[in-house]
């Protein structure tokens, strides 16, 4: 209830901030991210440009609508206040449907399957979800792996702002274990010496785009983009050119 109340009061000051402020033309769509989660949203280190499977459905998407694609790189637990109050046109940043965000947000149709798992160093004792119990966890501030920590008996939640922030905690054994998607911890494990991923996974959840809740316009527009994605195989084509059959 804590994080939630003052998720409220973080809300009802931006969108004070927020007033007067004009969102996107209808030229352009705002897409709000956070470009630390690979392989969805990330920096290319050649280009220094957001890449991703995120951006390119977006991409996709805006090209669909005739409208030009406009990302802006923020915190994730800012996106939804940035939809909300108009900053942002949509929030894509493999973002979970779950209550507390359908407050403020309506979301798309989901379109991609993913699942929070557990990384640990190689001589860690913890085996799966029930041995979190009364451990000091990491994760992301404001992601899925976030809200469902709050639900372990007894854990120390430890929060960062990037998700590789956990992962030198972890590595650094200031704290027991990271909860994570999984395809960004295949990323953060493949750079980090003598981390593992549990095999057991933590929760599997639906990613959704995020639009200002009552712009049923822009969202029914979105659904049918989606849906000629996914019917062309285009949308697989996009996430198949970043996670690779195992």
């Amino acid at each position: 209830m804590k994080k939630k109340f003052a998720f409220l009061i973080s809300l009802g000051m931006a969108v004070l901030a927020a007033a007067g402020c004009g969102g996107s033309s209808s030229e352009t769509l705002v897409m709000a991210t956070n470009a630390e989660f690979p392989p969805y949203e990330y920096y290319d280190d050649a280009t220094q440009e957001i890449v991703g499977i995120d951006v390119e459905i977006a991409q996709a998407i805006a090209d669909k609508l005739g409208r030009e694609l406009k990302i802006e790189d923020m915190a994730f637990d800012s996106i939804v206040t940035a939809v909300s109050t108009g900053k942002a046109d949509i929030g894509v940043a493999g973002m979970t449907i779950d209550a507390d965000r359908l407050e403020f947000v309506d979301f798309s149709d989901p379109y991609t399957t993913a699942a929070q798992v557990i990384i640990v160093k190689e001589d860690s004792e913890i085996a799966g979800p029930d041995d979190l119990v009364g451990k000091s966890i990491g994760v992301q501030l404001g992601t899925t792996g976030d809200i469902f920590a709050d639900d372990i008996e007894d854990a120390a939640v430890e929060r960062f702002n990037k998700g590789f922030e956990a992962i030198q905690a972890l590595s650094q054994d200031k704290i027991d274990a990271v909860i994570i998607d999984r395809e960004p911890a295949k990323v953060f494990v493949s750079e980090n010496e003598g981390l593992k991923i549990l095999d057991e996974e933590y929760t599997l959840e639906d990613y959704a785009i995020a639009v200002k809740k009552g712009n049923t316009e822009l969202l029914d527009e979105i659904n049918e983009a989606l849906q000629e994605l996914k019917d062309s195989g285009k949308l697989q084509e996009i996430i198949d050119k970043y996670i690779t059959a195992e």
